[in-house]
């Protein structure tokens, strides 16, 4: 993650190809990697569909590229957003792209602007294509960006007391997402295994913050969201096959974190 912050981005959304809903919380997804310099939107305007987008326009500070739709049933945006793409990356303006879409047409775009040197981030529902998911440097599913906090009661409401003394709140980071979109199975466990098997030393022994770096290369779209944690550690503990080490580090208050496959 360390390697895709405090980036200039281009964000180009596809209005065409994701839902209006929850526009902010892609956005505080988005600030946790750069900052947007370019945010544009395109569709045709001047269609009924779209009317959801225009409320969250101003308010986001999201500039509405029209597009008209010459041939029935195609999707206009595409193009539009292509030719833009090409010439904000040939402007030197921006570090990288977050291309939200979740349509596979977009896959020789982000290809290619890796080829020249930007960090592409994808951001799309759950159906997106996976040659489109595997063509970004991190692909985030709008789905998890949704209810991210645990509910909690309001303040002043208290709790029965016979339940009060058996639920605990959990901590922060063991929070789980009510609805993961994917299952912690076998396919997520071998990934685990091989990941820390190719950085592990001697002793079997991997850090944790490479292992994340690694498994974003071999899968664009890893994400602890995505099974239901918000961190790495808590979705590594809940497996049960693993060994945890935290050590000192130069830094006051910090450890650093370590795991290895149980033996």
């Amino acid at each position: 993650m360390e390697e895709i912050k405090d980036l200039r981005l281009a964000v180009l959304i596809d209005a065409d190809n994701v839902p209006y809903s929850g526009v902010k919380e892609m956005f505080e997804e988005i600030a946790k990697y750069g900052t947007p310099t370019f945010k544009r939107i395109y569709t045709d305007w001047t269609t009924q569909r779209v009317s959801g987008w225009k409320n969250v326009l101003l308010e986001n500070a999201i500039t509405p590229i029209q597009q008209y739709s010459y041939t029935t049933g195609k999707n206009s945006s595409d193009s539009a957003l292509i030719i833009d793409a090409m010439d904000i990356l040939y402007s030197g303006k921006v570090d990288g792209f977050c291309i939200v879409s979740s349509d596979s047409d977009f896959t020789r775009l982000a290809t290619r602007l890796k080829e020249a040197g930007m960090k592409v981030i994808g951001i799309g529902e759950k159906k997106t294509p996976r040659p489109f998911i595997t063509a970004c440097d991190k692909f985030i599913y709008l789905e998890i960006l949704k209810d991210k906090k645990p509910a909690r009661k309001p303040a002043g409401v208290a709790a029965p007391k016979k339940i009060e003394k058996q639920v605990a709140e959990p901590a922060p980071e063991e929070a789980a997402h009510k609805e993961p979109i994917n299952k912690v199975d076998e396919e997520l466990t071998k990934l685990l295994i091989d990941s820390i098997s190719d950085l592990a030393d001697e002793s079997g022994w991997a850090f944790l913050g490479e292992l994340g770096s690694l498994l974003l290369k071999k899968k664009p779209d890893f994400d602890p969201r995505n099974y239901g944690f918000e961190k790495m550690l808590p979705l590594i503990k809940s497996i049960n096959k693993f060994e945890i080490d935290a050590r000192e580090s130069a830094k006051r208050n910090m450890k650093l974190i370590y795991v290895r496959v149980k033996h």
